[in-house]
């Protein structure tokens, strides 16, 4: 596991860009050889994906042989509602590039077999050779994806009943209303990340800091997931300073040390 320490969250996400163009790049997709990528919602990864953005409109990447799916999805919410995750990818990514509509994968949390929808998107993640890189972030309670304190770090892709906190955190999307969150998603599982050749997990603010500290300095443990990759042979996480504020100085004093051979892997 590397953790790399940057400034501020831009930083965060343009080194986040930047490593993405890089795999794929170095890559080389092509129709009969694509490059499998999975991609998270929130905050954070949006400005990383205005940057995956800026870099095709340079003619710097294209997404024209990529294969995407994205981590999760409400239960019940129509896809076109502005907070389903499908909007979210459409307006901040897809639309702007030009990937294949095909080639995008997102779960449907209005599928009619619902446990059928989560075992075809997780075949179908096998049957085209795996995740490339899987990209993610962290919960302040250290979940990943709806992957929430408790789950099982050896899940697949499943219907999660989501707890109060998750609710009231996400009420702001929905006018500060809770009854209007919806209480269940669908949502890759822990080991679904942890099956991809190479994580990238994206942190930034000090409201993380004590998850990335359960993270990176704790034990590994159900109840904070995103513990599971201590044990991935292929992870990074890259956050902020103020991320940083929980771990212990020597664990800082000893990453930032690496950090002159860690930055230049997205060169």
């Amino acid at each position: 596991m590397r953790l790399l320490i940057l400034d501020d969250e831009k930083d965060v996400c343009h080194f986040a860009a930047k490593l993405v163009k890089k795999r794929i790049n170095e890559y080389a997709p092509t129709e009969d050889r694509p490059f499998v990528l999975g991609l998270p919602t929130g905050g954070t990864p949006k400005k990383m994906y205005d940057r995956l953005v800026e870099f095709y409109q340079e003619g710097q990447l294209s997404f024209k042989h990529v294969i995407t799916f994205n981590m999760d999805e409400y239960v019940g919410l129509p896809i076109e509602h502005p907070e389903s995750y499908h909007s979210y990818m459409w307006q901040n990514l897809f639309k702007h590039v030009d990937i294949d509509p095909e080639n995008v994968n997102i779960l449907d949390g209005n599928a009619p077999d619902l446990q059928l929808e989560c075992a075809n998107y997780e075949a179908k993640m096998q049957q085209l050779g795996g995740v490339k890189l899987y990209i993610g972030g962290i919960g302040p309670d250290g979940h990943v994806a709806f992957n929430e304190p408790g789950s099982s770090l050896a899940s697949l892709t499943r219907v999660k009943t989501l707890n109060m906190d998750t609710i009231r955190a996400n009420a702001r999307f929905f006018g500060d209303d809770i009854s209007k969150v919806p209480t269940q998603a669908l949502t890759v599982g822990v080991r679904t990340v942890m099956n991809a050749e190479e994580v990238l997990i994206l942190v930034s603010g000090a409201h993380k800091a004590m998850a990335l500290r359960m993270a990176v300095e704790e034990g590994i443990n159900h109840m904070c997931t995103a513990s599971a990759f201590q044990m991935h042979p292929n992870a990074i996480f890259i956050c902020d300073d103020d991320s940083t504020l929980e771990l212990r100085v020597k664990t800082v004093k000893y990453f930032k040390d690496l950090m002159k051979v860690h930055a230049k892997i997205a060169d």
